[in-house]
């Protein structure tokens, strides 16, 4: 049985994990794009870091390890 997307818990586990993409993400971009702070391109970084963690969310509809089969917040 998938975990219901309607659940606190399911939208706390996904949004964690989306969190942390987006910063991994910003961490890469950054790295990638710059070899100066004052070199990066914020508005690259920021919509790369945000479809990341977009992308996160849906691939996560199928599923989260964390969250057993037997929780059932709804």
């Amino acid at each position: 049985m998938k975990h219901n997307i309607t659940s606190k818990k399911w939208w706390k586990a996904a949004g964690i994990r989306a969190l942390k993409t987006w910063a991994q993400s910003a961490v890469a971009t950054i790295g990638a794009t710059a070899r100066t702070l004052g070199e990066v391109n914020w508005p690259i970084v920021l919509s790369t870091a945000t479809l990341s963690a977009t992308v996160s969310l849906l691939m996560n509809v199928g599923g989260l390890p964390e969250l057993d089969d037997t929780d059932t917040d709804g």
